[in-house]
């Protein structure tokens, strides 16, 4: 095995500048395509919610696989680096298609809308799992890793910010006024970021670690047992997908709260601007709180912050519905556990590769790794049906001023619903995993006997 266990200031920044890239061309989907669909194309939003849903029925087979297909390659390039090309070039393609769905009506336009967002959503997965799975390829050591995770996850919050923040601004601009022009001209421009953050990716940042069992390729039934076996990651699904569509939820649906149940579509954009700010300092502390708090608390400081966010938000709606400062202070509260989080959930993926390796005799970054593209996007699916159904249940006009049980309906999905989520998200954090204490140092420390099927 070869294992520089130093990360160079280099390959952090070209990493990060990956990330941004690839965020911006993921935050305009996750932020506005809800709206896009709804408000600007014309789709129905019951249509909208049923579309994210459905189509992540794919991933569950296409994340997998893609995982698969990146663990098996072998290049001169390494296995991540050549699919990071291939996916941020295909799936540029499909994100322009998206915002071209306006210029369809009729049945042309839904099928065209349901056709090209699977697509997207695919071709997304080609280029996010070796982006991310390539963590544990650039060091062994935990803390490395921990400190690398914070530079592509600021670059990341920073993308998300500057979309939550001036996204609708630039489309005005772009289109003078006009949306279906705007968001079409944005995503030509978001291509273009996300195509220069990839290619500094791709040559700077290289694979250092290697193994033995990486020498030999995997399987469908390999697949299987990778998964299957690994009780650790089926743990971390639950975890991360409860939390994932709670954030996302407050994220995607702000946009309607703020315009409709407050009446003041200017906080929108304020309430993303700080957020964005509070995630990347969250992403920034946490290698900081990883050295002074124990690790099996952290998740659970994480998931605090979203609920004060929730509350906040109820409190201000009874004292002072349009107040900048407390709208701000809620802001702040969601993100800043975000960015834990979102840290957090590097490092323990990377554990639950390690894991893998030592309880099956497999290592397979990418088929592991898959699964964060795989619950953003089922997250986004969830949330974005959750945001379907409650617009269309509380009978939400667009562009009108909405009825009393339509606001309360809107209170509902943006205060509550997260709520809930993030509840179920430290339940089964505290029920199943494991990889925050002894058992780690027992199972995965220096002494630990690396063969298979350690119970």
């Amino acid at each position: 095995m070869i294992n520089n266990a130093e990360i160079t200031l280099k390959t952090k920044v070209s990493y990060g500048m990956g990330a941004l890239g690839k965020d911006l061309a993921c935050s305009i989907v996750y932020v506005y395509l809800m709206f896009y669909y709804t408000d600007v194309a014309g789709l129905s939003a019951a249509f909208v919610g049923t579309l994210f849903l459905v189509a992540r029925i794919a991933d569950a087979v296409t994340d997998p696989m893609m995982g698969m297909v990146v663990d098996n390659t072998r290049s001169r390039f390494g296995k991540f680096r050549p699919w990071i090309v291939i996916g941020t070039v295909v799936n540029s393609l499909f994100l322009i298609a998206v915002f071209s769905t306006h210029m369809l009506s009729g049945t042309a336009l839904y099928v065209y809308a349901a056709v090209t967002y699977i697509l997207w959503g695919v071709t997304y997965t080609v280029m996010d799992i070796p982006f991310w799975s390539i963590i544990p390829a650039l060091s062994k050591e935990r803390p490395e890793r921990e400190r690398l995770v914070v530079w592509p996850r600021i670059f990341a919050s920073f993308a998300w910010m500057v979309m939550g923040a001036y996204g609708l601004w630039a489309i005005g601009i772009l289109g003078d006024g006009d949306q279906q022009k705007g968001f079409f001209y944005f995503a030509i421009a978001i291509v273009a970021c996300f195509s220069i953050g990839s290619l500094i990716t791709v040559l700077n940042v290289k694979e250092k670690v290697t193994t033995a069992v990486d020498q030999n390729k995997l399987s469908f039934a390999d697949i299987k047992t990778i998964v299957a076996s690994n009780d650790q990651l089926k743990a971390f699904i639950g975890v991360m997908l409860t939390f994932n569509i709670s954030h996302q939820l407050v994220g995607g649906f702000a946009i309607y709260y703020f315009s409709y149940a407050i009446g003041d579509p200017s906080l929108f954009p304020m309430f993303m601007l700080v957020s964005g700010l509070a995630e990347m300092v969250g992403v920034f502390v946490f290698p900081y709180l990883c050295r002074h708090l124990p690790r099996s608390s952290m998740w659970l400081i994480a998931c605090a912050f979203p609920v004060l966010c929730c509350f906040v938000l109820f409190v201000t709606g009874i004292i002072s519905p349009q107040s900048a400062l407390l709208v701000g202070v809620s802001g702040v509260l969601l993100k800043f556990g975000v960015g834990i989080a979102n840290g957090l959930s590097i490092v323990m993926l990377a554990d639950i590769v390690d894991y893998g390796e030592v309880k099956t005799g497999f290592r397979s970054e990418s088929i592991i790794f898959s699964v964060i593209a795989m619950l953003v996007k089922f997250a986004g699916a969830f949330s974005g049906f959750i945001i379907g159904m409650g617009l269309t249940l509380s009978g939400y006009v667009p562009n009108e001023v909405q009825s009393a049980s339509t606001v309360f309906g809107l209170k509902i999905v943006m205060l509550l619903i997260p709520v809930l989520f993030v509840l179920a998200s430290v339940l089964i954090y505290l029920k199943f995993y494991k990889l925050n204490g002894d058992y780690y140092h027992t199972v995965l420390g220096p002494n630990a006997q690396k063969t298979p099927n350690i119970a």
